[in-house]
C-alpha cells in the first residue's frame, strides 16, 4: 500500500514538471510555446563591417545575426563575410537547426543537446524546445568528447584548470575530472575552445539556472546525477563554416525529429533510470522514506 502511494505521488510530480510554463504564451491546440515566424527564411552574404554601419538595425536584430554566425559582438566586428537573414523578425529558434518538438523525448523531464556539426545547442523539457542558441566547441586538437554526460557542479565564476588566467563565468561542469563544461566565454565563430562548450552570456546564464546539479553522498560518491547532456556529431575543420551554406539552402543544417531519436536511443534507458533515481531521492527527502 505504501509503495502504491509513493508511485502515485511520483507520477503527480512528473506530470506537474512536464506542464508548460504559465508565463510563456502557449498554442493551446498543440501545447507548444508560441513562436513568431519570419515571413520568409532567406539568407544573404554580407560584409560584417559594412552591415553594422546600417543605422536602422535594432539591438535585437544584431544579437540575432551574431548568434546565427555563432559569434558575439566583439568577434563579429573582426569578421569579413557573414550570413544575414533577410527577414529578422522571427524568434531566434526559427533560425536554428533543432526541431521545436520531439515526441520521442516526452518522458524526459530535461535534456540538453550540443551539435558539433552545426555548433548549436538546444534544451528540451518533456520533448518541447525551451531554449536554443550558438556554441563554440573544442578546436581540432582539443575536441569536445561526444556521448552522454550529466551536469555536475556549477559556479557563477571559476578559474580554468588549463590556464589560471582564464575566468569562466556561469560555468556548469559535465566532466568533472577533465574539467569540461559549458560557460560564457569569447565566441570567435568557430570551434576554438580547449574542449569546453562556449556560450554567450544570455545562454550560459539561462542553462546555469535551468539545469540541475548532481547530489553527492560524500566527497567521492555521486548519489544523484544532474541533467542529461548529449554531445553529438563531428565538425569538418577544413571546410568553410557550415552556416554559410544557408544562403543556398535555408534548411541545410536542420536536425530532424528522427535524428534526435536516433542520437538519443542508445542512451534512453540510462537517462530514464537516472531520472527515476532523482525523483525517488526528491520524494524521500520531501516525504520521508516511509511515505
Amino acid at each position: 500500500m505504501k509503495r502504491s502511494v509513493f508511485v502515485f505521488k511520483l507520477l503527480l510530480v512528473f506530470l506537474v514538471a512536464c506542464q508548460p510554463n504559465k508565463e510563456t504564451p502557449v498554442d493551446e491546440k498543440n501545447m507548444l510555446p508560441k513562436r513568431k515566424q519570419p515571413k520568409s527564411l532567406v539568407y544573404e552574404l554580407k560584409n560584417a563591417k559594412e552591415w553594422l554601419l546600417d543605422s536602422t538595425l535594432t539591438d535585437s536584430e544584431k544579437e540575432l545575426v551574431f548568434a546565427i554566425n555563432r559569434t558575439d559582438k566583439a568577434s563579429f566586428k573582426r569578421m569579413d563575410t557573414v550570413i544575414v537573414p533577410v527577414d529578422r523578425s522571427g524568434d531566434k529558434s526559427c533560425y536554428f537547426p533543432f526541431p521545436v518538438e520531439v515526441p520521442y523525448l516526452k518522458d524526459i523531464e530535461k535534456i540538453v543537446y550540443f551539435s558539433y556539426p552545426t555548433q548549436a545547442f538546444a534544451a528540451y523539457e518533456c520533448g518541447k524546445l525551451v531554449h536554443t542558441g550558438p556554441t563554440n566547441m573544442g578546436r581540432e586538437n582539443a575536441q569536445t568528447p561526444t556521448g552522454l554526460f550529466f551536469t555536475n557542479w556549477k559556479a557563477k565564476k571559476t578559474i580554468s584548470t588549463v590556464n589560471d588566467e582564464w575566468e569562466l563565468k556561469w560555468n556548469f561542469n559535465i566532466l568533472n575530472k577533465e574539467g569540461i563544461g559549458w560557460h560564457e566565454y569569447a565566441m570567435p565563430g568557430y570551434p576554438a575552445s580547449h574542449s569546453c562548450l562556449r556560450l554567450v552570456k544570455e545562454d550560459a546564464k539561462y542553462l546555469y539556472h535551468w539545469a540541475d546539479q548532481w547530489v553527492l553522498a560524500d566527497r567521492t560518491t555521486v548519489q544523484v546525477k544532474g541533467t542529461p547532456v548529449i554531445v553529438f556529431g563531428s565538425y569538418d575543420f577544413k571546410a568553410a563554416k557550415p552556416w554559410l551554406q544557408l544562403v543556398h539552402d535555408p534548411h541545410v543544417l536542420d536536425i530532424s525529429e528522427d535524428e534526435i531519436e536516433e542520437i538519443t536511443e542508445p542512451f534512453l534507458n540510462e537517462i530514464l533510470i537516472e531520472q527515476e533515481n532523482k525523483e525517488n531521492f526528491k520524494f524521500e527527502n520531501t516525504y520521508g522514506k516511509s511515505s
